[in-house]
């Protein structure tokens, strides 16, 4: 097999022909080496090279493992692989190594994928690109003057690049359909509770994380889903199990759906770039093609789900990681151990009290139970995923003044004052800005991906969200499957320059 041709494969075709023994279950491994060696340089997707770890394992597959010989990455961030380093993209952590796997390595091995790196990620998947100081940013093989988003941004641009045809990735905000939606990939973030987070961890950043993978076809989206999904003892939910196997359900047609679609931004003064815009309308329209009842609507929530709900859990969240990065170090974290912002969200966080905290998860599910009356007058919610197409490596970050306004703080210890003032009010919004839609299907659980139907008139991707109902993973895949049918995109590749 060439390069070439094993590029023109999903996983599951992959797997097909590993089964039926014309290529060796290590041919695609060796070739995915090779193909690290080639684009990484440009790329620094790939941040810990495992090859041996994954020679070993390609000479003992389980028979008969769903996905047996296909090449895959780790995210750098929260799942435990043992023996390897979990930094979490931060210098702090560098020299940290796990003594177990996390129930998603577990069941990526068992289905006999091969491990053989971690990928580049954002200081504890903080941002919505990747430009770590620890490992340095990673770049869209689209244009590698531009972020493949965050904080899943390392694996997206693997996954883009032909390097693995899936890598894993998780979401916490948007960081599985954001890096989907810059690199031209698909991504599904699934429901809460449908991945064990453990044995580690019950739930993250206030039940908003869940883990999940990026990839090229719907179907080895599906495929991937069957084999992590499931309860593991200790899990704080026992998700609704589904009646058929999701590389079932992206074979069965999605019927006529009720379609609504908005494009307007969260914050009712800021704008949404006009290729965000187009490749919603342009979706649209294609959806009435296929026969879908499709109708604009007002966005269905405000502003305030970002400050008064998702900025004080992430805050905490951040103070909290703190502490348990403490217990890891075995001493206090100093603000040398982590990024500026980083340190400045925690201090934060130690502002927030127990009643605001606490305010902010009955927001949580208000927000919750309003979607939930919204989607039994409309099965599916088309947005952009982002407001803007991919931002330029730097873009999102501090200017000279806030990086000395930051260290001043430091010195200074003022950061109380930070938080009933307008400054914090333009550090949300700033943050939101970029990101308006991502984070809602976090707060209320609810299954979410981005489709690659859209690409700027300079070669840049854009991707389109699609939410559904809590569980109804099912549906999102047999819809993206008919889109894939109607406008295919597998065969669109960057050529990484």
């Amino acid at each position: 097999m060439t390069p070439e041709e094993y590029q023109s494969y999903d996983a599951t075709a992959l797997t097909r022909l590993v089964a039926n023994g014309d290529i060796s279950p290590g041919e695609p491994l060796e070739i995915a080496i090779s193909l690290t060696e080639k684009y990484n340089p440009k790329l620094n997707a790939v941040v810990q090279s495992h090859y041996y770890t994954g020679r070993e394992a390609a000479l003992h597959l389980p028979e008969g493992g769903a996905l047996r010989g296909v090449p895959f990455l780790v995210k750098d961030l929260s799942l435990e692989w043992a023996g390897t380093r979990l930094t979490e993209g931060s210098r702090g952590l560098a020299a940290h190594i796990s003594e177990r796997d996390s129930h998603y390595i577990e069941r990526c091995k068992k289905a006999g994928l091969v491990l053989f790196g971690k990928t580049n990620t954002s200081e504890f998947g903080l941002t919505p690109y990747t430009e770590s100081e620890l490992y340095g940013p990673a770049r869209n093989p689209w244009n590698l003057a531009h972020s493949p988003g965050g904080s899943s941004g390392g694996g997206a641009a693997a996954v883009a690049a032909g390097i693995v045809p899936a890598a894993s990735a998780s979401d916490g905000g948007g960081s599985i359909r954001i890096p989907a939606s810059c690199c031209g990939l698909f991504g599904m973030k699934p429901s809460r509770g449908r991945i064990s987070l453990g044995p580690a961890f019950g739930q993250s950043w206030g039940d908003a994380v869940v883990e999940g993978a990026l990839t090229r076809s719907v179907r080895d989206s599906a495929a991937l889903l069957d084999i992590l999904q499931g309860y593991e003892p200790g899990d704080p939910y026992r998700i609704q199990s589904h009646e058929l196997p999701y590389t079932e359900e992206v074979t069965r047609p999605p019927g006529r759906l009720r379609i609504a679609f908005c494009t307007r931004h969260t914050y009712p003064a800021q704008t949404v770039d006009a290729e965000c815009v187009r490749a919603v309308e342009d979706t649209a329209r294609l959806l009435e093609s296929l026969g879908h009842d499709v109708a604009e609507v007002p966005l269905p929530y405000g502003p305030e789900v970002f400050k008064e709900s998702y900025f004080p859990m992430i805050v905490s969240e951040t103070a909290a990681t703190l502490r348990l990065m403490e217990e890891a170090l075995g001493r206090a974290v100093k603000p040398d151990d982590v990024e500026p912002n980083t340190w400045l969200l925690a201090r934060l966080g130690e502002t927030v009290t127990g009643a605001e905290y606490a305010h902010a998860l009955l927001l949580w599910n208000r927000l919750s139970r309003d979607m939930a009356a919204f989607h039994q007058r409309h099965d599916v919610f088309l947005t952009p995923v982002m407001a803007w197409p991919p931002v330029k490596i730097g873009e999102l970050q501090n200017s000279r003044l806030e990086d000395f306004a930051l260290k001043l703080l430091q010195i200074t210890g003022g950061y109380g004052f930070l938080k009933n003032s307008s400054l914090a009010d333009e550090l949300i919004e700033r943050s939101a800005s970029y990101i308006p839609y991502t984070p809602i299907a976090n707060l209320t659980g609810q299954p979410a991906m981005s489709v690659p139907l859209h690409w700027t008139e300079t070669g840049l991707p854009v991707g389109v969200m699609f939410t559904g109902r809590l569980n109804e993973e099912g549906l999102l895949f047999r819809l993206a499957a008919q889109l894939e049918t109607a406008r295919p995109w597998f065969s669109k590749r960057p050529s990484v320059r």
